[in-house]
């Protein structure tokens, strides 16, 4: 017979909320090492600090905790997973901005994380492709520099699409939106970032 903890792994994340509604406390812990990568994950793009993202992601699950019964299943968990953590992580910016808090840059992760969040510093070895491994890591700093640098807006929507691989329809559940000005604003943000990129590579003497 299959044991509770492999019936719990192979649980769809639904069967999971129903069976902690009736108060399977185990099956909320499963949905927790279910998700908590993908949730710190954002928390640290969203807030460009591990030391905020991990007090926000655990935060982020005592909410889910304590609101799961408002879950109506009209979307996917994951869905309103995202909403939840992007409302917390809003919260959170709007407290740094009141008490004036400089932003943290996310090349302040460690640059080994096993999560793969943190950029790694190592130079390449050396070879005829060192130049092209140097060239390659600095566009990716300016790429998350100017990430960082968006208006939230613009933020949030291209790290559901481009780094959570949403669809335009769960990315409208996600943030209360129309699938039509889901790809508007897609476009948009997509548009503004590749002109701060452009701008960067420019003043660095490089060739967009």
């Amino acid at each position: 017979m299959m044991g509770q903890a492999q019936q719990l792994h192979d649980a769809e994340d639904g069967e999971l909320v129903r069976r902690f509604l009736e108060g399977d406390g185990q099956a909320f812990e499963a949905l927790v090492v279910r998700h908590r990568n993908r949730v710190f994950g954002l928390c640290v793009r969203l807030l460009s600090s591990r030391t905020y993202a991990e007090e926000a992601a655990q935060e982020v699950f005592v909410k889910v905790y304590r609101n799961l019964a408002r879950f109506r299943g009209d979307s996917k968990f994951t869905t309103w997973l995202y909403r939840v953590t992007l409302n917390h992580c809003r919260n959170v910016q709007a407290y740094r901005a009141r008490r004036h808090e400089k932003r943290h840059d996310s090349l302040d992760a460690r640059p080994e994380d096993e999560d793969g969040l943190g950029p790694k510093r190592e130079l390449p070895a050396g070879g005829a492709s060192a130049e092209d491994e140097l060239l390659k890591g600095e566009r990716l700093a300016f790429l998350r520099e100017e990430m960082a640098r968006l208006d939230p807006i613009w933020r949030e929507i291209l790290l559901l699409r481009d780094v959570e691989g949403l669809s335009y329809d769960e990315i409208g559940a996600a943030l209360d939106l129309a699938a039509g000005t889901v790809k508007s604003r897609i476009h948009r943000a997509r548009g503004e970032l590749r002109k701060r990129l452009t701008r960067r590579l420019r003043e660095a003497g490089e060739t967009p």
